[in-house]
């Protein structure tokens, strides 16, 4: 690693010494274009009220919009994004064979106390001149958000991070995700079994086998996201903390007898909350 402070060596003796050019270590990436910003900002906000629509739909939406976009272009950054077309029926399409795929666990499985059923998903948050991504983890029964995070980029880290934490504060019998590499990942799976915690995947592109989590990317983003314009990361994550813990401590859930998510996930008094 080039040490930039180290006074005894100057920069070119440094790159020197690990034989490397002195230009690259100039170098700084470049950031997104501001056209590639608002497209991908657009896409997510089809995907939240179109949950349905493919490639081709979203691309027909742009160009209703005045894009000049092909559905090439918009199929990678759907690809970028995370985020694929939900189909009211099982989807027929080949799985990627590299990694396991465990079966859902849950059809017609209804959670009667917390810490039976997690959800556990990846949202995309947009920024004015970006975007991040955040993970939660979700109790079914109660709604509660037992943990979540942001991350500049969809690596794997941010999410084993976030499940360590969540087991650190309870263990559930089984937690449901998507078929994504992060929730495919060794890692992941790994941790899972270390905790014996049963394993269950969403049916590609199945609609209705991770509904309590979708609802609440839909209130999320409703309700905050789309509100506000965040310009950082550290205001996004504010913002975004300050949103589940009012989501967690005191909005009522008509699913939940208008009860907060931790009076039903702690089994609290209400009034406790008051106190």
């Amino acid at each position: 690693m080039i040490d930039w402070d180290k006074k005894e060596l100057s920069i070119k003796a440094q790159a020197k010494l690990l034989s490397l050019n002195r230009s690259s270590l100039y170098y700084k990436p470049v950031g997104p274009s501001e056209d590639e910003v608002k497209l991908k900002h657009l896409i997510d906000r089809i995907h939240l009220e179109h949950p349905a629509f493919g490639s081709r739909k979203i691309t027909a939406c742009l160009r209703k919009k005045g894009y000049s976009v092909n559905r090439k272009r918009i199929q990678r950054y759907m690809r970028e994004m995370g985020i694929t077309a939900i189909y009211p029926g099982p989807n027929l399409s080949k799985r990627n064979q590299r990694h396991k795929v465990y079966p859902y666990l849950l059809r017609n499985v209804e959670p009667s106390a917390p810490n039976q059923v997690w959800g556990i998903d990846i949202t995309y948050i947009p920024l004015q001149r970006g975007w991040m991504y955040m993970v939660a983890v979700i109790d079914w029964y109660s709604r509660y958000i037992v943990d979540w995070e942001l991350s500049d980029s969809l690596y794997t880290g941010f999410v084993i991070d976030t499940v360590q934490r969540a087991l650190q504060k309870a263990k559930p019998d089984i937690i449901n995700s998507d078929q994504g590499c992060q929730f495919t990942s060794d890692a992941y799976i790994g941790l899972l079994k270390e905790n014996a915690v049963q394993i269950s995947m969403n049916g590609k592109g199945r609609a209705l086998d991770n509904i309590i989590t979708e609802r609440f990317w839909r209130t999320l983003k409703t309700e905050e996201v789309y509100m506000k314009e965040y310009i950082t990361p550290r205001q996004a994550r504010q913002e975004i903390a300050s949103f589940v813990d009012s989501y967690n401590n005191w909005r009522p859930h008509q699913s939940l007898g208008y009860h907060a998510p931790i009076e039903v996930y702690y089994e609290m008094e209400p009034q406790l909350l008051c106190a």
